[in-house]
């Protein structure tokens, strides 16, 4: 039969599929709209389906701030292909995922998320949403990770979007200290944001090193000099992995934790993300 070309536009507007598609859905349903739409998302539930056992290996970190909630949201969106993951449509969907993820919060795992009602559109699952981008890309699209904080945040997305930081402190301040805090623990990796982030198991390995090369540096000195070495090791140690004691970036004269006092700020927590990286 033949369509309206303003039903498939409709369509098109609706669904964000091509425009051949679109008609012949409507064609399908005999020029039902909400036929037309569910034959779309099965035909781009069956993309899924057939791409869900490719490699992801590319991608895109996305990061959402709601401000006057005071919570943010970081995730990971992986791809097939580098081009794929620098496209509009991607870089869209990324974006839609982590509003999602403020805006609805974060589930016990990232199925049940997948299966909330779309924020921008209830009448879809996130799948849903997720799904129309495969439909158009045919390349296989999964969420590998997310993580919410909560406080006076700050953000940085590199900007080819492989390494993304969400930042949370207490306090108020210079926004810009925030962002550069960011682009320091982008550049800089530390392992926690606090000494006390760290497990005292990594911290007795990490004593258990300090005092081997205590003791082969100090040779015939006595126990209480190889002790001081040692501890002077374990702190070079946390002042190069801990970010409150890591020398600022753009700064080595102060410390982040300096740099953040200074602005107002006391650190809480961050969470930094590279594509492809394993969950740790």
């Amino acid at each position: 039969m033949e369509v309206n070309a303003a039903d498939v536009k409709k369509l098109r507007d609706r669904t964000g599929m091509q425009m051949m598609k679109c008609k012949a859905a409507l064609q399908e349903a005999g020029g039902d709209m909400e036929k037309a739409v569910e034959i779309l998302r099965k035909q781009n539930k069956d993309a899924q389906n057939k791409t869900a056992e490719r490699e992801t290996a590319e991608g895109r970190i996305a990061v959402y701030i709601d401000p006057a909630a005071g919570i943010g949201g970081i995730l990971e969106l992986r791809c097939e292909s580098a081009p794929v993951a620098k496209t509009d449509l991607f870089i869209a969907l990324a974006n839609d995922l982590a509003r999602q993820l403020v805006k609805k919060g974060k589930l016990a795992s990232i199925a049940d998320f997948l299966a909330q009602p779309f924020v921008d559109d209830p009448t879809k699952s996130v799948n849903d949403r997720i799904g129309e981008v495969v439909g158009l890309m045919k390349e296989n699209i999964k969420l590998a990770r997310m993580e919410i904080l909560s406080g006076t945040l700050g953000q940085y997305i590199h900007h080819d979007g492989t390494i993304g930081v969400l930042l949370a402190c207490e306090g108020q301040g210079d926004a810009q200290v925030l962002r550069d805090v960011c682009m320091h623990i982008a550049a800089k990796n530390p392992l926690a944001a606090l000494r006390e982030h760290i497990s005292q198991n990594r911290i007795d390995k990490e004593m258990e090193i300090a005092r081997a090369q205590a003791l082969e540096q100090g040779k015939n000195k006595p126990a209480n000099i190889i002790d001081k070495i040692a501890e002077g090791k374990l702190k070079t140690w946390l002042a190069e992995n801990v970010l409150n004691d890591q020398p600022f970036v753009k700064d080595e004269s102060k410390t982040v934790g300096e740099l953040l006092k200074q602005a107002g700020f006391t650190l809480k927590q961050f969470v930094r993300l590279r594509v492809g990286e394993v969950a740790g």
